[in-house]
């Protein structure tokens, strides 16, 4: 056999249907495909989702079918970016088919993933994910005798910055200003502020006391690196005998695993048995 050599490529002007590449699929994908085919989850979501477009005069949008199964795509492959989502359904023949796009369509870039989110509420999120679990128990995927919880911490988007006293509404910065004219400090500069906060005893920066102003619902939370982070604590629960999540939970970052545990497990089962 003689070695092949690489050969520059040019762009053809037509190429004919019959010539494209085509994929063989991917069982998985396909087998999904079918079972949510079956089950009418297109007309479901759509259903669910109209009441957040506009007339049917408007410009048609991604269909919200194809806009789950990105997220789904998302969640199978470990891809936690929107772009990194757009760019595998763009780059694979096989979840191209998954998501009903042809070999001549153009797939959903990222942009327009977040259009799409932040249109949709995170209560017809909530409904869609039941309707998967309903799709599950329908076909008795889902046993619900040994159930995992497992949890982590998350960032808030919120800047440690953006808190305030939850008695006189200051800013950090105005506190700690008060705080060093108390101990004789006239007229602080910046750089003063700095090695006062560095400096004093008893620093402690207390949920009972203090607030994001743009995230209120966020906790401060020291990190185990030792760093100070607003943040919230996500739970998830799974069906241990097929690894189906059947409940995922957002809680106060400085809540305890035993005051968010009963309530993760309480959603997973009532999410799982309800008919």
């Amino acid at each position: 056999m003689a070695l092949g050599r690489k050969s520059k490529t040019t762009g053809k002007l037509f190429v004919a249907t019959a010539d494209l590449p085509r994929s063989a699929g991917h069982p998985f994908y396909g087998a999904l495909n079918r079972l949510l085919e079956e089950s009418g989850f297109d007309r479901k979501v759509e259903a669910m989702c109209e009441p957040f477009y506009a007339d049917q005069r408007g410009r048609p949008s991604i269909p919200p079918g194809v806009y789950f199964r990105m997220l789904f795509v998302g969640y199978f492959e470990g891809i936690d970016s929107q772009r990194g989502i757009a760019w595998r359904c763009a780059d694979s023949f096989a979840i191209r088919d998954f998501l009903g796009i042809g070999l001549t369509g153009k797939s959903p870039d990222h942009s327009s993933l977040t259009i799409i989110r932040q249109r949709l509420s995170s209560e017809v999120h909530e409904s869609v994910f039941a309707l998967v679990l309903g799709i599950a128990r329908e076909k008795k995927l889902l046993q619900v005798k040994t159930i995992a919880v497992d949890a982590t911490l998350l960032d808030a988007n919120a800047a440690m910055k953006s808190i305030v006293r939850k008695d006189t509404g200051d800013d950090y910065k105005t506190y700690l200003r008060k705080l060093a004219k108390e101990a004789g400090i006239e007229d602080p500069s910046d750089d003063d502020l700095r090695r006062f906060d560095r400096d004093r005893g008893g620093k402690k920066t207390s949920n009972d006391e203090w607030e994001s102003k743009t995230d209120p619902d966020s906790r401060v939370m020291k990190m185990k690196d030792g760093r100070t982070h607003l943040s919230y604590k996500a739970e998830h629960a799974i069906d241990l005998e097929n690894e189906i999540v059947i409940a995922a939970t957002i809680h106060p970052g400085n809540r305890s695993d035993t005051q968010s545990l009963e309530a993760t497990l309480t959603q997973g089962t009532r999410s799982a048995k309800c008919t």
